[in-house]
């Protein structure tokens, strides 16, 4: 006999039911730099509510499929990584399935990871659930319930009815300093644009002939012909994944508002320029991209739009004098690469092994006692931050968050004994190997 399925009819409630959950440490966001503190969270032994609100875990690193992995090594002929933890992992496991595409500037030693966003994105989220972390996706942060310093808890709203998160520490990884500003402590924004882009994967290029394309090239024309094709931006990269039929995109930008409104209409803009970039690689360079074509559009990515007053600011001489401060937790060596114009990205190199760090102290809110930020919203002025904001610092951050609440317990994350926290983090702080 075959069974029959059923239904039931049921009306919503006068006064909806809250899921309540509680945990020693919340992450809101779960980009690279959330899952990093999840992860290393419940590596100590700490239970763990890891929320997002997209409906899958990663971040811009999968959404806005930003591509490539970089600030994890220093520059140079004797480049060395500098920041490990679950950065060793996603090295050797997504190399290990040809995942993760290695890459080595010739002229200055920089070393940089192109990857899958689609095989990242399962690696972590196979990760996060074989740490034993609970997950909550698809979830707007409402309300923060702060008590003097203390985050006490936060309410979520999702699909489902509203979610209720307990927890003795908690770290904003938001990328917008969410948590901050609805906790009612000061933020900082940009008082000009800083411009986001819209990354994309193209396919149906030759990929033979593709060897030949020299991007300087491709800048050239851009700068000369660009705005004919509605382009606003003249450099950037186009970078093929040796091995695949698909090819990287990284040539767009568009200001990145904190309006609900103007941001649905900045999802247009950057696929517009998107298509635009596609007839301009048809027309200006038909021999590689004839046929070539939009293969996925990411989500919009955005570079710096709000994020913490810290007890310390990070600043840009901070980082040319590679001064080691008393608290610092984490090491970073990419480049000042600033989204402040339409047309051009603003660069400032270092030398050779130049090395600088990321002090406790521009992680911490002022005033908020178990709260802690990582990943592109801590405290720094425009041209640091521009700096910090990659996947490698962010992975470190994220660490240094975790061991920072872990140590910290049901007290200040002021309180802790710096030494034994930089003892934790020995190897992205010392390690040279």
């Amino acid at each position: 006999m075959t069974p029959s399925s059923g239904t039931r009819t049921i009306q919503r409630p006068t006064r909806l039911a809250t899921k309540t959950t509680s945990a020693d440490i919340c992450v809101l966001g779960a980009g690279i730099s959330g899952v990093s503190a999840a992860l290393e969270a419940a590596r100590l032994g700490r239970h763990v509510v890891l929320v997002d609100a997209a409906p899958a875990l990663g971040g811009q690193a999968i959404g806005s499929i930003i591509g490539t992995i970089i600030g994890l090594y220093t520059h140079g002929p004797a480049a060395y990584q500098i920041t490990h933890g679950i950065a060793d992992d996603l090295i050797a496991d997504l190399t290990a399935e040809g995942s993760l595409h290695r890459r080595i500037s010739v002229l200055t030693g920089t070393v940089t990871f192109q990857y899958d966003e689609v095989r990242l994105g399962r690696w972590i989220e196979r990760k996060v659930q074989e740490a034993g972390v609970d997950v909550i996706v698809g979830a707007v942060l409402t309300g923060v319930d702060v008590d003097g310093g203390r985050v006490r808890h936060a309410e979520f709203a999702t699909r489902f009815g509203p979610v209720h998160v307990e927890a003795s520490g908690f770290v904003d990884a938001s990328g917008d300093a969410t948590l901050t500003y609805e906790s009612g402590f000061e933020v900082r924004e940009p008082d000009a644009p800083v411009y986001g882009s819209m990354n994309f994967l193209i396919e149906g290029y030759d990929t033979n002939a593709v060897k030949d394309l020299v991007v300087k090239d491709v800048h050239a024309r851009l700068a000369e012909k660009g705005d004919a094709y509605g382009l606003v931006r003249h450099d950037g990269f186009l970078m093929h994944f040796p091995g695949k039929s698909f090819m990287l995109a990284n040539v767009t930008h568009f200001e990145t508002p904190l309006d609900p409104l103007q941001s649905g209409r900045m999802v247009a803009e950057g696929r517009r320029q998107a298509d635009r970039v596609i007839q301009f690689l048809r027309a200006e360079f038909p021999r590689i991209f004839a046929n070539a074509g939009v293969r996925t559009y990411g989500n919009p990515g955005l570079r710096q739009t709000r994020w913490i007053v810290g007890d310390r600011q990070l600043t840009v001489d901070d980082i040319r004098r590679g001064d080691r401060p008393p608290d610092a937790v984490a090491r970073c060596a990419w480049w000042v690469e600033l989204h402040n114009a339409k047309d051009l990205v603003h660069w400032e190199g270092f030398p050779p092994d130049h090395v600088y760090y990321i002090p406790l102290g521009a992680m911490l809110p002022q005033k908020a006692d178990n709260l802690v930020a990582a990943g592109r919203c801590i405290d720094g002025d425009l041209e640091a931050l521009s700096a910090v904001r990659v996947m490698g610092p962010c992975i470190a951050m994220g660490a240094a968050a975790a061991h920072a609440l872990a140590l910290a317990g049901s007290g200040s994350v002021r309180d802790v004994d710096m030494r034994q926290l930089q003892q934790r983090l020995h190897d992205n702080l010392e390690r040279r190997d």
